[in-house]
């Protein structure tokens, strides 16, 4: 075995304030540089224009995160629709407006097709943004010239559907893999092993997994980690 899963060690608690802060500093501060840079006289129309659009990613990064607590902080006044989704669909969509993004920090995302559609149960929008949280942190940690990878993958047994994002981070220490859901529901944890990550990428994935009646957790590799979403399978038939 190269790898195991679980339901996130991740210590120690922060409040989801400190958390937003954090997130949102490193973007911020990327927009300010890049927004520096472009004063400089001496640039070329193409090195500005790259700069630009870089500026313009960067930006929509940080309104997802802002966008994704806002929606949190509604959660329990609000009731969300679970409808059969094709997450091969789904996921194709999230690289299609992902790719423009990743490849502004010379980075590669893919979807890792299936020869036989899935359905699942899920809220759209809700299982949307949790992908594109998960590919937001691959980005971040991803190693130059890796690519990341969205997966689909039928668990029978438990008449689930597993939607993860493989990314070639830094490797998870095996420690981290007690169970530490209820915590992960109460508040952000930081990782140890990705000292820049607040967690609260993973608190609001877990907040809309729970509003599918779903699940988050993770697979750790010797590279890498994939990071996963687990929803009740469909019983309608796809005729995709």
């Amino acid at each position: 075995m190269n790898g195991g899963e679980g339901i996130f060690d991740v210590t120690p608690q922060i409040t989801p304030l400190v958390a937003a802060a954090h997130e949102l500093k490193a973007p911020l501060a990327l927009v300010r540089q890049l927004a520096l840079r472009l004063g400089d006289e001496g640039l070329s129309n193409a090195e500005r224009q790259r700069l630009l659009r870089q500026t313009v990613l960067t930006s929509e990064r940080a309104l997802r995160l802002t966008s994704d607590l806002t929606k949190v902080a509604r959660l329990d006044s609000a009731l969300f629709q679970l409808e059969p989704i094709n997450p091969d669909q789904l996921c194709r969509d999230v690289v299609s407006e992902l790719q423009p993004l990743f490849q502004a920090y010379g980075r590669t995302v893919a979807v890792k097709g299936r020869r036989h559609p899935l359905l699942l149960v899920a809220n759209r929008d809700l299982l949307r943004r949790i992908l594109l949280g998960f590919s937001d942190n691959a980005l971040h940690y991803s190693l130059p010239g890796t690519a990341v990878h969205l997966q689909i993958q039928a668990l029978k047994k438990s008449g689930v559907v597993r939607v993860g994002v493989r990314d070639f981070g830094p490797a998870l220490s095996s420690d981290m893999w007690r169970t530490l859901k209820k915590k992960l529901n109460t508040a952000p944890q930081a990782i140890h092993a990705r000292p820049e990550s607040s967690g609260l990428g993973l608190f609001i994935a877990s907040q809309f997994a729970d509003a599918m009646n779903g699940r988050i957790g993770a697979v750790r590799h010797k590279d890498g980690a994939t990071f996963y979403v687990e929803l009740q399978a469909s019983n309608q038939l796809s005729f995709l």
